[in-house]
């Protein structure tokens, strides 16, 4: 009886040994290996050289015309029909060709030049701009060089038009990713662009659709052209 009873405890320790070993195993066996986690790809490099390839020579092979054509060497345009670009913010110049390219700025010519550019050709090319040195232009319009400068520093507050230099910064070079450099623009543009924005035509700048729309003709013309000796 007492050789039995030992014989029984021993196969049941066994059995419990062989139980417990087997969980184990299978426990060894459902555990997987955790995947890698993979880096999320990283962006290509903003390359300024090849804006600059872009900006001069365009890509005939996909349609890319030279901006050269009409903004000038370096960004330095010609006439006022023409921005200059040169030390323009280079985010403020990928926004503003994205906004052609997608039609919330309207302008026939620079919509069809932005349709073929890629979101990595505009910060290409507005990196190769920013690199570019602006120029200094003068007032031109001795009449009314008082008013706009009257409304550049201190706005209208009658008509609650705030101080231009108060986005602008007081010598016209904005605010980089925020507001544009204004200083040196021909004032025939900056004037242009201003009516378009009192008239609704340009629409990608809601706040200066607000502001321009309570300029009048002459305070616009005025504006621009002291902006444009500004440095």
């Amino acid at each position: 009886m007492r050789q039995s009873s030992q014989i029984s405890k021993l196969t049941g320790f066994l059995a419990i040994s062989l139980i417990l070993g087997f969980g184990l195993s299978i426990g060894a066996k459902a555990e997987e290996p955790v995947p890698a986690v993979q880096a999320a790809p990283s962006k290509p490099a903003i390359d300024p050289a090849a804006g600059e390839a872009l900006y001069n020579g365009g890509d005939a092979t996909r349609g890319v015309v030279a901006c050269i054509t009409c903004h000038g060497p370096k960004g330095q345009s010609a006439v006022g029909t023409w921005p200059k670009l040169a030390g323009q913010h280079a985010a403020y110049i990928a926004k503003q060709l994205h906004n052609f390219k997608e039609g919330t700025r309207a302008n026939a010519i620079m919509m069809g030049m932005a349709m073929p550019l890629t979101d990595q050709d505009m910060a290409n090319i507005g990196a190769y701009l920013a690199k570019q040195t602006p120029s200094q232009g003068v007032a031109q319009n001795k009449d009314t060089i008082e008013l706009g400068q009257s409304i550049y520093r201190g706005g209208i507050a009658s008509k609650g038009v705030p101080a231009c230099a108060a986005c602008h910064s007081p010598n016209g070079a904005g605010i980089p990713a925020q507001y544009p450099l204004l200083s040196g623009q021909w004032a025939d543009y900056t004037s242009a662009q201003l009516a378009a924005f009192h008239d609704g035509v340009r629409l990608n700048g809601p706040m200066m659709n607000t502001i321009a729309g309570k300029l009048s003709e002459k305070e616009m013309k005025a504006v621009a052209d002291y902006m444009a000796g500004l440095h």
